[in-house]
């Protein structure tokens, strides 16, 4: 590979993952971060160091059992560079796209849409920072505060707990320093609201966030990205909750032994959690079949694009939709809150929906060929894995490693590959001097 495909932008994002993905691999082997006797096993440490850099939350040793303190400050700094990494790293792609410039230490955007208007990548780091700092530690406060008073946890513990939760939340990485997660909190408001809100905040993404605090009530001055992405998120938090309520409302596994008000959070807090943040208070073994098929949507969506979110994204899932629409009504053009969406958006849209449904295919039937798991268990961790959200029936452990790699290969994928891909489309878009004749081909 040439120095300069090397330092292309599309291919920075992958590169740097890797090295941060090896270095977290390096430190989980060493003795000291492992709580037993020995060092972890090189697949062990690999696969934790993956999930926790893609900020997935996939596990296949318990966190707070396996993992000695120093581990666990390890994961937490693996998944605090990675949410930190994708959301910078995506926001600087994204402004490179809609300014047409490249240039290696600075990215100069013209204020096409007026939502970022950031002249240098210091400005960038600076704000991303800071939101991330000052979102992690009001959570932190808030989870330790409540722990401490209302669980008996000592403060030193709280703290630890709260702080681990808050970064993992607003990471959308969901590892837990408890053994069922937030099985034990599943009807503490208290708990879960603060979780809830730090997982849709790091999910929406930056861009958003930075265009609601210079424009918090203007909806007419929103971009189109910060509209799909705000209606898009909470349709699909209202509607997941609603569904999953019809399924798992009386359901003794799961939600049945609560009363209303624990059934009715814990509905919204996995119609929340299911889109990217791998978190569960209830038993996702126990779920019905039509809840688990309802995750599949929820997980391959995500959240929002240059966020810590995975899935193909708001903004594609709903772009689309509104091509369809189009389609339907005859009309040439696609409009979206009456602003035209260009051809090559378009395109890039299904380019990527069409890749990922095809490596979730390939990757399906490689883990039924590895394991004698029924299909949709089997499609599920494919698809947690995939769009980085972590939640388990509880097969992961038991996974032989050839069928851990598929796995690991899925996180890294999801995770790099939908910022990287977009990335290339756009910055590869480049008319033709010729057209050639046209001809309709019969579809349907």
């Amino acid at each position: 590979m040439s120095r300069t495909g090397i330092q292309h932008p599309a291919r920075i994002v992958p590169l740097a993952f890797l090295v941060v993905i090896c270095l977290g691999t390096a430190l989980l082997m060493l003795p000291g971060a492992r709580a037993g006797d020995g060092s972890a096993p090189f697949m062990t440490a690999l696969f934790t160091s993956t999930s926790a850099v893609c900020v997935t939350g996939l596990i296949v040793e318990d966190t707070p059992l396996y993992w000695s303190t120093f581990g666990q400050w390890v994961i937490l700094g693996l998944f605090q560079v990675g949410g930190f990494g994708i959301m910078t790293g995506a926001t600087l792609l994204g402004l490179m796209v809609a300014g047409r410039l490249g240039l290696r230490t600075r990215l100069i955007a013209q204020a096409e849409t007026h939502s970022l208007g950031l002249g240098d990548v210091t400005g960038v780091l600076k704000l991303v920072l800071i939101t991330t700092v000052c979102v992690e530690a009001l959570t932190a406060a808030a989870l330790a505060l409540r722990l401490h008073h209302g669980y008996g946890e000592p403060m030193a513990t709280a703290l630890w707990n709260g702080l681990f939760h808050s970064v993992s939340a607003f990471n959308n990485a969901g590892f837990s320093t408890y053994s069922d997660s937030l099985m034990g909190f599943v009807a503490d408001p208290w708990i879960l609201g603060p979780v809830m809100l730090a997982i849709v905040l790091g999910g929406l993404g930056f861009p958003v966030l930075y265009e609601l605090r210079q424009r918090p009530l203007a909806w007419a001055r929103w971009s189109i990205h910060t509209r799909i992405t705000l209606l898009g998120t909470a349709v699909l938090i209202v509607g997941g909750m609603l569904m999953i309520a019809l399924f798992e409302w009386r359901n003794p596994g799961t939600a049945g032994p609560l009363d209303g008000a624990g059934r009715t959070l814990a509905m919204l807090f996995h119609s929340v959690t299911a889109r990217t943040a791998g978190f569960n208070t209830l038993d996702v073994g126990a779920m019905r079949s039509e809840t688990l098929a309802v995750h599949y949507v929820l997980m391959f969506i995500g959240g929002g694009s240059a966020g810590t979110a995975g899935g193909i994204k708001l903004t594609t899932f709903f772009l689309l939709g509104f091509v369809v629409w189009a389609e339907i009504r005859g009309h040439r053009d696609t409009t979206v809150f009456q602003r035209r969406i260009s051809h090559e958006t378009q395109r890039q849209a299904l380019t990527i929906v069409l890749l990922a449904v095809t490596v979730l295919a390939v990757a399906t039937l490689a883990l039924m060929a590895l394991t004698a798991l029924p299909l949709e268990v089997v499609m599920f961790e494919a698809i947690s894995a995939f769009a980085t959200v972590g939640l388990s029936t509880g097969i992961t452990g038991t996974l032989s490693e050839p069928a851990q790699g598929v796995l690991i290969a899925l996180m890294f994928i999801g995770r790099v590959g939908t910022i990287t891909v977009a990335t290339a489309l756009a910055l590869h878009t480049r008319p033709r001097p010729f057209r050639y004749p046209e001809e309709r081909p019969i579809v349907g």
